[in-house]
C-alpha cells in the first residue's frame, strides 16, 4: 500500500525528499508558499543541483504534486516539516523557518495531525514545541549535498525522535518508513536530535585525523594515499571510513553541528576542547592551496593570473557555503592577482572580483598557475601536456589528485596534491 505524505518547505531538503518518496512509489503533496517556485518545480525545473534530481521528477508523474496552498496537506496521512535551516558564517542556526512552517502545517491540518520536523534542529527543540501536538516527531535528516536523492531513496537507517520511544510508531507513518527497507531506531527527541550531530563529529575527527596526517606526509616524503588502503582494512576503521585529506570543513552543516557542541558545552560545563581542535584543523587546511600559491610565487603572485577550477564546496552540488575555492580567491586578489575561475554550475554573480571563465580551458589560458580547487569529474579529463602547453606559468595546485602527478612531472609542471611532497619541474 502506499501513503500520502506531505512535505512542507522545497528548500534543498524538501524537495529531494519529496521527490525521492514519490520515486519509492508513495503519494506526495509538495507545499512551499513560494508561487514561482512551485510553478517552476511543477514544470520539471529543479531549484538546486543534484545528479538524477530532473529525470527522477519526471519518472515521478502524477504521483508528485506541488502546490502552493498549504490546505492541500490536509488529506495527507503524515507531513514531514522539511526547510532548510540556514547558518551563519559561524555556524549558527536560524531555526525561525522551521517554526514558521510548523505554525502553517499545524494551521491547514490540526493540532492532532502527524506531524515530522525533518529539518536538523538543536536538541531541546521537538520537545519544546510537542506540548500541545501529541503526534509530533522528529527525524534525523540524511542530506548529503551531491548524492541527495541517492540517500533518500536507499537510506542506511532511520532514526526517530519520540515523546515516548517505548511506544510504536502510528500506523501510517511505521508503513511509510518500512516501505524503505531499512533499520529503523526510535529513540527520546533529544537523543535523536543530538544523533545528527553526533554522526557528524564522527566525519569531522576522520577528515581532522587524516589532514593531520597528510600533511605529516607531505613533510616527510610518505604518500597519505598509499596508508589509506590499510586504515579501511582495519575492522575498527572500516571500509567506508572519511579518510581522503581536504580543504577543511564546508557547505555549513558540519560547522553548525561544531558550534553546537561548543555551545551545549558551555552552557552545561563539559569539555569540547577536541572541537575547539577540529575547528583550527580545518582553518589551517583551508588555507593550504593559498599557502602555496604564496610561496611557490612569492613577489610573483601580485600581478600574477590565476585559474581557479571549481567554485562549489565539493563536486555535484551548487553550492559554495564556506567554499575553499572561494577563500583562496579573495586571498589572491588581496595579494594583487587576478582569478579567472570556472565551475560546470557555479557561474555567478559572486561578492568578490572573479572573472568566470566559459570553459576550463579558457580559464587556464596564459596563467601563471593553476589551482583546481573542486574535485568535479571533468577535471580528471584534463590533459597534463595540455596544461603546459596553454600556461605561462608551470605550478599546478591540484589538492584531490585530478591530474597524475607522473604525467604533470613529464609536462614540465610543479604538482602539488595533499597527502604527499610535491612533485618538481626545477620551473614555477
Amino acid at each position: 500500500m502506499t501513503v500520502t505524505v506531505g512535505y512542507a518547505g522545497l528548500t534543498h531538503l524538501g524537495l529531494v525528499s519529496s521527490v525521492g518518496a514519490a520515486v519509492r512509489g508513495h503519494e506526495v503533496v509538495a507545499f512551499d508558499a513560494d508561487g514561482e517556485l512551485v510553478a517552476r518545480l511543477a514544470g520539471g525545473v529543479p531549484s538546486v543541483s543534484e545528479p538524477r534530481l530532473p529525470e527522477a521528477m519526471a519518472e515521478s508523474g502524477e504521483r508528485l504534486k506541488f502546490t502552493a496552498d498549504p490546505a492541500a496537506l490536509a488529506g495527507c496521512d503524515l507531513v514531514y516539516v522539511a526547510p532548510d535551516v540556514p547558518t551563519d558564517d559561524a555556524g549558527r542556526s536560524d531555526t525561525g523557518p522551521v517554526e514558521d512552517m510548523l505554525s502553517t502545517v499545524f494551521s491547514a491540518c490540526g493540532d492532532d495531525a502527524l506531524v515530522i520536523v525533518l529539518s536538523q534542529v538543536p536538541p531541546g527543540f521537538t520537545r519544546q514545541h510537542a506540548g500541545p501536538h501529541p503526534n509530533l516527531y522528529y527525524q534525523v535528516e540524511t542530506l548529503i549535498f551531491g548524492r541527495a536523492l541517492e540517500r533518500t531513496t536507499e537510506p542506511e537507517r532511520y532514526i526517530v525522535g519520540c515523546a515516548d520511544p517505548s511506544r510504536p510508531l502510528p500506523g501510517k507513518m511505521a508503513e511509510f518508513l518500512e516501505s524503505f527497507g531499512c533499520p529503523i531506531l526510535p529513540m527520546r527527541y533529544e537523543s535523536a536530535e543530538l544523533a545528527k550531530i553526533a554522526i557528524n563529529c564522527m566525519l569531522v575527527s576522520s577528515v581532522s585525523a587524516a589532514n593531520t596526517l597528510a600533511e605529516v606526509c607531505e613533510a616527510i616524503g610518505a604518500d597519505w594515499s598509499e596508508i589509506i588502503p590499510a586504515l579501511q582494512l582495519d575492522r575498527r576503521i572500516g571500509p567506508y571510513a572519511y579518510l581522503k585529506p581536504g580543504l577543511g570543513i564546508s557547505g555549513g552543516n558540519l560547522e553548525r553541528d561544531l558550534a553546537t557542541v561548543r555551545n551545549l558545552a558551555a552552557a552545561h560545563t563539559t569539555d569540547a576542547g577536541v572541537v575547539a581542535a577540529w575547528q583550527d584543523n580545518s582553518c589551517r587546511r583551508k588555507a593550504w592551496a593559498g599557502d602555496v600559491l604564496e610561496r611557490e610565487l612569492g613577489d610573483r603572485l601580485s600581478g600574477a593570473r590565476v585559474a581557479v577550477l571549481g567554485l562549489a564546496y565539493k563536486e555535484n552540488t551548487h553550492s559554495v557555503k564556506n567554499s575553499p575555492a572561494l577563500v583562496l580567491a579573495e586571498r589572491l586578489i588581496a595579494a594583487g592577482a587576478r582569478v579567472l575561475a570556472f565551475d560546470p554550475v557555479v557561474t555567478g554573480p559572486l561578492d568578490m572580483d572573479i572573472d568566470i571563465a566559459s570553459s576550463a580551458d579558457a580559464a587556464v589560458e596564459q596563467a601563471d598557475a593553476v589551482a583546481i580547487m573542486t574535485p568535479w569529474p571533468e577535471f580528471a579529463q584534463i590533459v597534463a601536456a595540455d596544461l603546459a602547453t596553454h600556461m605561462n606559468g608551470r605550478l599546478i595546485v591540484d589538492p584531490y589528485g585530478m591530474i597524475v602527478a607522473a604525467e604533470a612531472l613529464t609536462a614540465g609542471l610543479t604538482h602539488f596534491r595533499l597527502g604527499v611532497q610535491p612533485s618538481r619541474s626545477g620551473v614555477t
